[in-house]
């Protein structure tokens, strides 16, 4: 019987080939399945946070440890805590089934985000979608879900849209055949209260772990879609765990629409103990496209002090990690090399090119305005330089800034970068535009001037690996705003800044150098962009 048991206890068996949990195909890009691997070192990371803070002790040793997936979906993380606690408890608890039945019964919870996804984490913990089901290896559960919740909730509509998520009425108001999206855990304005409902009693968990849907499934998509997953890490902390540990996008650091809070909030958290940076395309979930990369972070309630930042690449760290205060800058900035440069830079107190370059819709024109093919039946005629063309206006037409039409301007395409896993360019090559001239939202508008040779110098200064460096720290996805100019500093146009000149003036060291030279590849011998955006890949 011993034998049998231990055969149908799959989490104890390590000899799987291959673990079903490596070949699930994701959902959708809001649904992206942790793979066991990723899973098991944000676990690591956990245990050696609690060695620490316990003299050494054995998180998995440990019997009275509570832990929570908030937004299960394959349910690797209760999968591979299950088995940890398993073999950690064998000395305590002998008896397998017993064991079994603790760590099942009082140890692991789960809250699936979908029904399909709920099925799919009983499967992968009980080894049955029915937890007291005949197959089920747990003996102490008198219900089908054991200790993964899930039943279908509604939004809370108000003007179009979902007062607690965000989410489009019109998309996502359907019938009760379709999944809404509406995940328990952040559809509430108590989450102590909602969990009480959910597991019964006063449920105070050790340990919140997951990786959270992304965005919302209502028609958006990519950097355009809304983040969600910052609602995920705020009601886990809410709960006032002794850890948290997440895995989401890493956007959040530098930029994404609906983050700002989000961000002030994490970088100054000095419970921050951990981050663990992924930002190379497809690297921490390989064949999924993240813009930005992923990272995990490890929140200790109990710390209170810098946070250590390691930058993971081609599966190696690029160095020790170095514990900094994240709330140095107002982005996070993701490689720790990074930061001598950028405080020598900084050091001068010089003033920054954010304060130069025009926000979105310089002119009020959006992206999809077109001119006419040629200036001919035009009283006055402007040169419009729009998505994919050159096209011409009356200047009558153009609703915003009209003293910048006759003055000397460089332009750059907003949207810049690639498909491929490393982005080494950072911005596009600039277009200088002569006076007669405007552009649509395709463009921002980097500086204005009055004559041809400040035009020039600035856009040679653009040009330069150094100024692309420091777009570069703020820059996690194509999208270039005024806001990643921020680090540059804004020099006189009285000369020609070369990459030399500038290393010098902030005086650079030749490891310094080197880093940045690895980081920004040079553009090509063209001097300028004489082409107009085609709002995709430049590099």
């Amino acid at each position: 019987m011993a034998e049998a048991l231990t055969q149908q206890v799959g989490f104890t068996l390590r000899g799987r080939n291959p673990d079903v949990l490596t070949c699930i195909a994701n959902l959708s890009n809001d649904e992206v399945f942790t793979p066991p691997e990723f899973a098991n070192r944000m676990l690591d990371t956990l245990a050696e946070a609690w060695a620490a803070s316990h003299d050494g002790a054995n998180l998995w040793a440990d019997k009275t440890v509570k832990f929570l997936d908030p937004c299960t979906k394959s349910g690797v993380f209760l999968r591979e805590i299950t088995r940890r606690l398993t073999q950690g408890l064998a000395d305590e608890m002998p008896d397998l089934q017993a064991r079994v039945d603790h760590i099942l019964t009082r140890q692991v919870f789960g809250i699936g985000i979908t029904r399909l996804t709920s099925l799919l984490a009983r499967r992968s913990l009980y080894c049955s979608k029915h937890a007291n089901g005949e197959h089920s290896i747990a003996r102490g559960f008198a219900s089908d879900d054991g200790n993964i919740w899930f039943e279908r909730i509604e939004h809370t509509w108000a003007n179009g849209k979902c007062t607690y998520c965000g989410a489009s009425q019109q998309t996502m108001d359907r019938g009760e055949g379709l999944e809404t999206h509406a995940y328990a855990f952040i559809h509430t304005d108590d989450i102590k209260t909602r969990v009480a409902e959910l597991f019964g009693g006063d449920m105070q968990f050790d340990v919140i772990i997951g990786n959270p849907p992304y965005q919302l499934d209502d028609g958006g998509y990519g950097t355009s879609a809304a983040p969600i997953y910052q609602l995920f890490v705020e009601k886990a902390l809410d709960l006032d765990p002794r850890y948290a540990v997440f895995v989401t996008p890493s956007r959040w650091m530098a930029g994404g629409k609906g983050l700002d809070k989000y961000r002030e909030r994490m970088l100054s958290d000095k419970r921050l103990r951990r981050i663990v940076d992924y930002p190379k395309l497809y690297e921490g979930f390989p064949g999924v496209k993240i813009r930005g990369g992923i990272s995990y972070f490890l929140w200790d309630r109990d710390h209170n002090g810098p946070c250590a930042v390691q930058t993971i690449w081609d599966g190696q760290p690029t160095g020790p990690a170095v514990a900094r205060h994240l709330d140095a800058y107002d982005i996070l900035v993701r490689r720790n090399e990074a930061v001598p440069i950028l405080e020598k830079v900084r050091a001068k107190g010089e003033p920054t090119l954010d304060a130069r370059v025009s926000s979105q819709k310089p002119f009020g024109l959006r992206t999809f305005f077109h001119g006419k093919p040629d200036s001919k039946r035009l009283k006055n005629p402007v040169k419009l330089f729009g998505s994919q063309k050159i096209s011409w206006v009356e200047r009558s037409e153009i609703p915003s800034n009209a003293p910048w039409i006759d003055m000397w301007k460089v332009l750059m395409t907003r949207v810049q970068g690639t498909s491929a896993a490393i982005e080494t360019k950072f911005l596009s090559k600039p277009i200088i535009a002569e006076p007669g001239t405007a552009c649509t939202e395709s463009y921002v508008v980097a500086g204005v001037f009055d004559t041809e040779i400040e035009a020039m110098n600035y856009a040679i200064y653009l040009r330069t690996r150094f100024a692309r460096f420091l777009v570069s720290l703020r820059k996690s996805t194509q999208d270039a705003p005024k806001t990643v100019y921020a680090f540059i500093p804004d020099l006189p146009l009285d000369q020609e800044w070369t990459d030399a000149k500038l290393y010098k003036r902030y005086g650079l060291t030749g490891e310094e150098i080197a880093f940045i030279e690895a980081q920004v590849a040079e553009h090509d011998s063209e001097l300028f962009d004489v082409a107009v955006a085609d709002d995709g890949d430049d590099e």
